[in-house]
């Protein structure tokens, strides 16, 4: 990126988002996790990125980062967290409690967000506002609307947008779905998944203290202002507020796998029901296709699903697959090309050298905006079954429900005032 393209972006920067607090100017370093100096591109090809969100999945991704890119400065409401991952990391990035800053102050070309889901979609507008390329954790949102005003925000600011469901680059999850996809298993008769448990609704908890340098209101973004409790900010994936639970967590990369597999990536099902009642009911799902999903299994692949189909039963999980008949697949991808994905966590270096690469080539990612958010939007819907309680008609071209007034009006939220989306121009 040229300096004076970045002059512009920043001038536009400090007149559509708010000035927050002031950066420490400590000098960034090179990353200590980089294997050897050999492998450094020189600064100039370098990716200079922000990281926004620093808690443990963030750290993981900042491990992984391949050296095509270098991370700056980071930023997060609650400044405890910088100083861990500083120390933690061995590095002396700038830090910056309000991202606002960050985007504003920072030469940068590129974000990695991974704040809580209530946050993230605001932030990652904000981000592609500012004129950078984003990778984004999954699950991408909170709700099916704001999903769509991201992708609108995107498309239009003409940026590489990566979300973080990482077995979209996994060569044994693709050539799985491929499988699946092009009719080798025969025509796919049923689809089982994990029944993913939904989040809670709050009923009160007794206010805390604030932790010295913890900004509480910025951290509750978009959702009504609640007294601090520790298992609010430090389990907001069990709450409603925050989160879908598990549904939008593993279920994220579970229906994001049933959606490749059935060539469904940037559509969804047309048909919903409940299975069994409750908050953590089963739930039935048909596609245009007339395939029909059952999110009912209590044990399975946790990151894929089981698909029956008339030559062949093929279980998609993480990094892996197996059939029934067993010798099925006569030549399946060498072992090599799992094994890139083993070792300590879960490795996503080869996930983000794909969102530098097309930083690079301003291609597409493998898992595109609009990817992310129709595969979160399936675990969106499941949740919203299960909170009416009855079957509903879906129809994925304009996501909306069919003549459901009730069910439309749980597709977005009303935020809290100061943290509204930015409207598409």
């Amino acid at each position: 990126m040229t300096p004076t393209h970045r002059s512009t972006r920043r001038r536009f920067v400090a007149q559509t988002l708010r000035i927050g607090a002031a950066a420490a100017t400590i000098p960034a370093v090179v990353p200590s996790r980089v294997l050897g100096l050999a492998e450094l591109p020189p600064p100039s090809e370098q990716i200079v990125i922000g990281v926004i969100g620093t808690g443990g999945r963030a750290r993981q991704l900042i491990d992984h980062l391949p050296p095509a890119g270098r991370i700056v400065a980071i930023s997060d409401c609650y400044v405890r967290r910088m100083a861990e991952t500083l120390q933690e990391k061995k590095q002396q990035w700038r830090t910056y409690q309000d991202y606002r800053s960050l985007l504003d102050r920072e030469k940068l070309d590129a974000a990695i967000i991974a704040t809580p889901d209530h946050a993230r979609t605001l932030v990652a507008i904000h981000a592609v506002l500012a004129g950078l390329d984003v990778y984004a954790e999954k699950p991408l949102t909170l709700t099916i609307a704001e999903g769509r005003t991201l992708v609108r925000h995107v498309r239009r600011a003409k940026r590489v947008f990566q979300v973080g469901s990482q077995q979209r680059s996994m060569e044994l999850n693709r050539f799985a779905c491929e499988l699946v996809r092009s009719g080798e298993i025969g025509r796919v008769k049923l689809v089982q998944g994990v029944c993913y448990p939904g989040p809670k609704r709050y009923v009160g908890l007794p206010e805390e203290p604030v932790p010295e340098g913890d900004d509480w209101d910025a951290w509750q973004g978009q959702t009504s202002a609640k007294p601090f409790n520790n298992a609010l900010q430090f389990g907001w994936m069990a709450w409603r507020d925050y989160s879908g639970g598990e549904m939008t967590n593993w279920g994220a990369h579970g229906c994001d796998q049933v959606q490749w597999a059935l060539g469904a990536s940037e559509t969804g099902p047309v048909e919903l029901w409940p299975i069994t009642a409750g908050p953590n009911g089963k739930v039935g799902m048909r596609y245009a296709s007339g395939v029909e999903v059952r999110y009912e299994l209590e044990r399975g692949p946790m990151g894929g699903a089981v698909f029956t189909g008339e030559q062949c039963k093929i279980e998609i999980n993480r990094n892996k697959f197996t059939t029934n008949p067993p010798d099925f697949v006569k030549n399946p991808p060498p072992a090599e090309k799992a094994e890139v994905w083993e070792g300590p966590g879960w490795i996503a270096r080869p996930h983000l050298q794909n969102w530098l690469d097309c930083i690079k080539t301003r291609s597409r990612p493998n898992a595109d905006v609009e990817i992310g958010h129709r595969s979160v939007s399936v675990c969106h819907l499941a949740n919203i079954v299960r909170e009416v309680g009855r079957k509903l008609q879906w129809d994925p071209q304009n996501e909306r429900f069919v003549a459901d007034d009730e069910a439309n009006r749980l597709i977005e939220r009303t935020p809290r005032k100061g943290y509204e989306l930015p409207p598409v121009a």
